[in-house]
């Protein structure tokens, strides 16, 4: 048996895959205890843990420590004379007309940063020997001063030359063997010092918090009998034994959004489709992402809390637009959703758990495009008395009616995604009309239909059971890790023996790294660089195949590079070689090992009648709405709009001049009606 677990901020989803079949469920989740919704979700599936092989888990609990401010407590260790360099960050401003702006606090307090005296030149030579025995005595009385539970080691060009860092890590853990030690050059092994401090202090300040969870989590599973294998998602789309992320929490920062992505990429994939914007919209905020060939995109860099995170992430935008979401007039008299949220708990108003704030979820109750008694099958009822009690003062305020303001509540927050999904598509050169939308989530395939006509999609791709593909997604997941090395090459003769050569040797190291992770199977892997025209500050990544890499020549390396220029920024060197100089800054290597796959079934059946009607406000107008269960869509015979299928994770709206079938695979595909 292989169970897949993913805690969101409002439910805990669980798919289980055995020789019989699929179990899928979904639980509220208890943010007090994260593991506690886990364990209620296997319970409500009917699962002994003695009996599963496989557990694969996804969280926020490392994000919600930095939002929070509830990580351990934190010391630095730096080269001398850069002891505020976590203050001093850069000298841009994200927030250009923001007249009081602030930069974002650093997790470690300066009087908790220690120097030590060396320098390690960039060329990776010695200028300042580490003076072993002073630095010995400054770790033994700056860190017995106060209660740390990390310590972050961050010196100067480690990136190339790490020895003395190494040094330290022996010293910390000789004296404080308790403390968790974190190197820099283990965790962000490129240049860009400020980027690289603040990497390895979120990672050191993290740690405790899931080794501390991974650890409680880990003793009960073994408690109650499972002998299997535990793994955790990682912010990458991969997942790794969950002993691996204990050593390096940081790469399970964002585990929970790219699990989703995971999965849509195996729907996409069964249903035909390669090129696809993800669009999970759940509890608490939404997270959309763009699928090409098949592939997402992956940042080397993102930020949590305003602070920069040197590590590969599945390229996600989120913004605050889930079913949980507020909705609220601001100063301006403008109505407004999110990103406050009322979470799992006291969660939406209609919840029937103390909720007073009106959120996106009263407004789909209220305006009828979520029955009373359609969530999660039926079995968690809800409370329109109280949805239309939460929305009567807004109502009240802008002069409308309860059907109204709920109506343009969903619109708000429509509008919200849809500007998300520019960012990631429009704004990078991507038209989202070549691209198909796949809805998932608790609310995405509710939303799609409004969010596809104000894009010009034509088509949307739901999977079978929405609402819990991003549990589906940790288990369709293979065990994946990437590295990534500053190393500057200029574009000429020897380029490509170099990048070759460097390639090979991250190749090597990442076969090893699996092998004493206890994964055999032979990893397949993918090169990225990292290349600029000379004197530009920032680069571009230029991925390569094996064959690119087998066949390359200065010629080609030049070519490949500047048609990602072209496509990002819509112009190039367009002289050739001679023109403009062009050098490699970087490698980033991705090494996956593939899990044998596995396919969701055919949707649930529900108790609902095959076909009933009900009146629905929606876009302004009352309308006629056919309500139909998701087993009543066949391939043979279309479904036309406006419709409302009821599926048991997820409630799908079919807009009018719309048409949906059923594939084979179980998906449901929307597209226009031709006129």
């Amino acid at each position: 048996m292989r169970v897949g677990v993913e805690v969101g901020g409002t439910f805990t989803d669980l798919v289980a895959v055995d020789t019989a079949g699929v179990r899928v469920v979904k639980v509220p989740s208890t943010p007090h205890s994260p593991e506690e919704g886990v364990f209620a979700a296997l319970a409500a599936a009917g699962i002994s843990l003695d009996a599963v092989d496989d557990l694969v888990h996804g969280s926020t609990i490392a994000t919600n420590a930095v939002l929070e401010r509830k990580g351990g407590l934190t010391a630095l260790v730096t080269t001398i004379g850069f002891r505020d360099i976590l203050l001093l960050r850069r000298g841009d401003r994200p927030q250009i007309y923001q007249l009081i702006y602030r930069k974002p606090q650093p997790i470690v307090e300066r009087q908790h940063s220690f120097e030590v005296n060396e320098r390690v030149l960039a060329n990776g030579s010695v200028h300042v020997p580490l003076d072993l025995a002073a630095t010995e005595q400054m770790l033994r009385e700056a860190l017995a001063g106060a209660p740390f539970q990390a310590v972050a080691v961050c010196l100067l060009n480690a990136y190339i030359n790490p020895a003395h860092e190494r040094a330290i890590a022996v010293l910390i853990r000789k004296h404080f063997p308790a403390l968790h030690v974190t190197c820099s050059h283990e965790v962000a092994q490129e240049f860009r010092e400020y980027e690289r401090a603040s990497t390895t202090a979120l990672s050191a300040y993290v740690q405790p918090v899931m080794d501390r969870y991974l650890g409680r989590f880990d003793d009960r599973l073994r408690a109650e009998g499972f002998k299997g294998r535990f793994s955790i998602m990682q912010s990458n789309g991969g997942r790794l034994p969950a002993s691996a992320i204990r050593r390096n929490a940081i790469t399970a920062l964002f585990s929970g959004p790219a699990a989703g992505v995971a999965g849509a990429v195996r729907q996409g994939v069964l249903a035909g489709r390669r090129n696809i914007i993800t669009f999970d919209m759940g509890g608490t905020s939404t997270d959309v992402s763009l699928i090409t060939d098949a592939e997402p995109g992956i940042a080397a860099e993102t930020t949590v809390d305003g602070l920069p995170v040197r590590t590969p992430v599945i390229d996600i935008s989120s913004v605050g637009a889930g079913g949980g979401s507020i909705v609220w007039r601001d100063a301006g008299g403008l109505l407004r959703s999110g990103p406050q949220s009322a979470g799992a708990m006291p969660g939406p108003a209609c919840y029937g758990r103390g909720g007073r704030e009106p959120t996106i979820t009263d407004a789909h109750l209220i305006r009828g495009t979520i029955p009373p008694d359609s969530l999660l099958g039926g079995h968690m009822p809800l409370d329109l008395d109280a949805a239309r009690a939460a929305f009567g003062p807004l109502a009240a305020e802008f002069g409308m009616s309860l059907e109204q303001i709920a109506d343009s509540a969903i619109r708000v927050a429509n509008a919200n995604v849809v500007r998300a999904i520019q960012l990631i598509s429009t704004e990078t050169g991507h038209d989202p009309r070549d691209y198909v939308l796949m809805p998932f989530g608790g609310a995405g395939p509710l939303h799609a239909g409004s969010i596809a006509e104000d894009l010009g999609i034509p088509t949307i791709v739901v999977p079978p059971n929405a609402g819990v593909l991003s549990a589906y997604g940790l288990l369709a997941a293979d065990f994946t890790q990437f590295a990534a090395v500053t190393r500057k090459i200029p574009l000429d003769a020897n380029a490509p023996s170099a990048v070759r050569e460097t390639f090979a040797d991250m190749a090597a190291k990442a076969v090893e790294q699996f092998r004493a992770s206890g994964i055999t199977a032979p990893p397949t892997l993918g090169c990225t660089l990292n290349m600029r025209f000379v004197g530009q500050a920032f680069e571009l990544d230029v991925p390569l195949s094996s064959a690119d890499l087998d066949a390359m020549t200065e010629t080609s390396l030049f070519d490949a590079f500047e048609r990602r220029h072209q496509q990002v920024y819509f112009h190039s060197a367009g002289s050739g070689i001679a023109g403009k100089k062009v050098e490699v800054v970087g490698l980033r290597l991705r090494a996956s090992a593939p899990e044998p796959a596995f396919d969701l079934p055919v949707r649930h059946l529900t108790n609902q009648a095959p076909l009933s009607e009900r009146q629905v406000f929606i876009d302004g107008a009352l309308r006629t709405c056919t309500i139909v269960p998701c087993d009543h869509v066949r391939l043979e015979a279309g479904l036309s709009g406006p419709a409302l299928i009821a599926d048991i994770t997820s409630t799908i709206y079919i807009p009018p001049a719309w048409q949906a079938q059923m594939d084979r695979n179980g998906s449901l595909i929307v597209h226009r009606k031709e006129v």
